[in-house]
């Protein structure tokens, strides 16, 4: 069995697959790291074979305890990946997205497929029927929104997420909720839209922490799936071992 571990800006997101079934899944603070997923490997000591991906602060002692308690495959730049890597800087591509690209290649093969992460950053993710990866965008996740216009104004307040009654906000805190949220399913809409112009049969992945949240909502045709980047750990490290 294989314990995947995803350390990400906010969370650390792990889970357990046998082959490619998810057996259980688990989301603990960073702070919680080597203790975190202790606990997991006591509930599941059948997991001695381990991935992991870091877009968050580095964890040295979670990555050294990894190593000495399982063996581990750590995501990297020299790793082999499914696709072409077509970046034009590709040495500062994030590795959270060059493994859902691989993710991607791997589950939808023959296809256009652009990934959208709506995360702490919503990443957008391009790879051709041809596996090439082009490339996409960065732009700032829900709670990013939220967090911009309290910090660089005077009074607004700070926010969380919640989904509007309706596109025009009557006071400060609906006009807040709608500018956020419908900013935001606006910009996925228009993305999708431009790529559906240009390119056709293009599978679209939503995923992340709001992609529950955001798919309720989107008028596009759009597979969400929240843990397609553990997921997609899973299938790297399937790919990779195969090589």
């Amino acid at each position: 069995m294989l314990l995947a571990v995803d350390v990400g800006n906010t969370k650390i997101k792990a889970a357990v697959f046998e082959d490619t079934a998810l057996v259980e899944k688990f989301v603990f603070n960073p702070e919680e790291g080597v203790f975190g997923v202790e606990k997991i490997l006591k509930k599941i000591p059948d997991a001695t074979q381990s991935i992991m991906s870091v877009v968050g602060k580095e964890d040295n002692e979670l990555l050294l305890w990894l190593q000495q308690n399982t063996k581990l495959t750590a995501v990297n730049h020299d790793l082999v990946f499914p696709f072409i890597n077509d970046y034009a800087t590709p040495a500062t591509l994030g590795i959270d997205r060059m493994v859902l690209a691989a993710g991607a290649v791997l589950k939808y093969p023959a296809r256009n497929r652009l990934v959208i992460d709506a995360g702490t950053c919503v990443t957008y993710d391009f790879v051709t029927n041809g596996n090439h990866y082009l490339g996409g965008a960065i732009s700032p996740g829900l709670q990013l929104r939220y967090n911009a216009m309290h910090n660089f104004t005077a009074k607004l307040p700070l926010l969380y997420p919640e989904m509007p009654q309706n596109y025009i906000g009557n006071s400060t805190k609906s006009a807040m909720h709608s500018g956020v949220v419908n900013g935001l399913l606006h910009e996925v809409e228009g993305f999708t839209q431009q790529y559906n112009q240009q390119y056709q049969d293009v599978m679209v992945i939503l995923t992340g922490g709001d992609a529950d949240f955001l798919a309720k909502r989107l008028k596009s045709t759009i597979f969400a799936n929240s843990n397609f980047l553990l997921e997609s750990l899973n299938l790297l490290y399937l790919y990779t071992n195969q090589k």
